[in-house]
This record gives C-alpha cells, sequence and structure tokens, in this order.
C-alpha cells in the first residue's frame, strides 16, 4: 500500500515504515504529525485518485530529527568583466519516518455537521448588519477614489456613461465621477 501525499508544497510517494526528508516542519524532534493532503491511495488491487484530495485518508509520521542538507555552492560569473560571487547554502530539513497510512477517518464530518448551525446564525446576523451602512458609502466612494487605479476610475467612468475618459488623467477622472 503506498499513498501520494503533499508535504509542505512537494509532492511524496510514501509507504509505511518509510524514512525520508522533507522541508523543514515546525513541530518538535519525537513528535507524531498526520497529513490530511493525500493526492492518491493505492491498496494494491483499487487505487483511488482525489480531487484534489482523496477524503477520509491521512498519513501519520514520527518527526525522527532536524538537520541541514548537503552544502549547494552557488557561483556567478560574467565574463571579461572581473565579477566572480560565491556563496553557499544549506537547506534546513526534516527527516521523518511514515508510521501509517489510514483510511476511513472522518474528522472533518463531525466538526462541520456541528459547525453547520452556527454559520447559518453568524450569515443571518452579518446579513442584517451589512444593509444599514449602504446610506453612508456614497461618502466613502469619494473618499476612496484616491486610492483606486486608473484603470479601475476608467471602468466605473464607462459604466456611469462618462465620454471622453480614455485621454482623462486620474485627477480629472476623479472630479468627474464625484
Amino acid at each position: 500500500m503506498y499513498a501520494i501525499v503533499e508535504i509542505s508544497g512537494r509532492q511524496f510517494k510514501v509507504e509505511k515504515k518509510q524514512k525520508l526528508f522533507v522541508n523543514r516542519l515546525d513541530v518538535a524532534e519525537g513528535k507524531k504529525i498526520s497529513f490530511d493532503n493525500v493526492l492518491m491511495v493505492n491498496d494494491g488491487s483499487k487505487s483511488s485518485v482525489g480531487t484534489p484530495n482523496v477524503s477520509g485518508v491521512q498519513v501519520d509520521a514520527k518527526v525522527l530529527k532536524h538537520l541541514k542538507s548537503d552544502k549547494v555552492i552557488v557561483f556567478k560569473k560574467k565574463r571579461r568583466k572581473g565579477y566572480k560571487v560565491r556563496n553557499g547554502h544549506r537547506q534546513a530539513i526534516t527527516e521523518i519516518e511514515i508510521s501509517d497510512i489510514l483510511t476511513g477517518v472522518s474528522k472533518k464530518s463531525t466538526a462541520k455537521k456541528a459547525d453547520a448551525p452556527k454559520k447559518a446564525e453568524a450569515k443571518k446576523t452579518v446579513a442584517t448588519k451589512k444593509a444599514e451602512p449602504k446610506k453612508a458609502s456614497a461618502k466613502k466612494e469619494s473618499q476612496d477614489l484616491s486610492s483606486m487605479s486608473v484603470a479601475e476610475l476608467k471602468t466605473m467612468a464607462k459604466d456611469k456613461g462618462l465620454t471622453g475618459i480614455s485621454s482623462m488623467k486620474k485627477a480629472d477622472l476623479i472630479k468627474a465621477l464625484s
């Protein structure tokens, strides 16, 4: 059984008891970590590909140690100019061991069901609060015109039906719109 997992921006093919080096994780040594961003799982007989993630699959790992990778030399040169720069870099990495690939995990579904009524109530209160400030929005539009780009001002002018906006400067557009 193997899985393809995205860990800190990179994709890895992992199996149980496999050790691998990934970009530095913000987890203490010896602690366990789980990755929910599983892109594909192959069980030997069947495989499931996520769109973009496979739901209900989780990969558990243990952080073994934090270290630095091998040094990479960065050398820049411009010929016939006397310009040479030599720099080195060591990437911070973490060694992890995959402890298990779990299928049928449903932590997210229970959390979503419990939060659903609270979110519906919150949306109702937000909708009633947003209805009142529309009266003051006309004053805010005139103040915010100076922070907008020329292209945005021109599209607003087109919507209002103003003519001759192609030759106008930003100050002229602001005067015409207010």
